[in-house]
């Protein structure tokens, strides 16, 4: 999967899951019928939020952006929707064209990031298994403390 489809379908699911996510805040607080779309549809925003967080940072190594453009393109998930216009405009302007330039056979990585993507795109299996659990644990983690208002009161 190139970095230009990899980072269209994450931003894209970010935003679905905003949708849950509104949709079980407007059940518990407008309709108070329940609470339960709160936690099903924010426990998967959280993921799918922690995952584009995870999906944008490498992209934007890869793709070699601009600081001003990998942060406005990370904080673009916190906003509602706001992760699909900030992929049209990259798309729009080329900032996801080309392939994983430190694939095996590509370009020799230079710094600990550009080394640490070498490694993940050179052995995929075990580095997805490795994110996923990464991901997973910061998730339940998150899960344990609870809604982000609750966390210091």
């Amino acid at each position: 999967m190139s970095p230009r489809k990899l980072f269209r379908a994450v931003a894209f699911a970010e935003a679905v899951t905003w949708t849950l996510l509104l949709v079980g805040l407007f059940l518990k607080y407008v309709t108070e019928t329940t609470e339960i779309g709160v936690r099903i549809g924010g426990g998967i925003h959280g993921f799918v939020f922690l995952c584009y967080v995870v999906v944008t940072v490498f992209t934007w190594v890869n793709q070699k952006w601009p600081a001003k453009t990998g942060v406005i393109a990370v904080v673009s998930a916190v906003i509602p929707y706001a992760t699909i216009p900030v992929e049209k405009s990259l798309d729009h302007r080329g900032m996801l064209d080309g392939g994983w330039r430190l694939a095996a056979g590509g370009e020799e990585p230079h710094g600990f990031v550009e080394k640490v993507q070498a490694w993940v795109l050179r052995h995929l299996l075990l580095a997805v298994v490795i994110a996923v659990v990464a991901v997973a644990v910061v998730f339940s983690v998150l899960l344990m403390l609870g809604p982000p208002g609750e966390w210091f009161s």
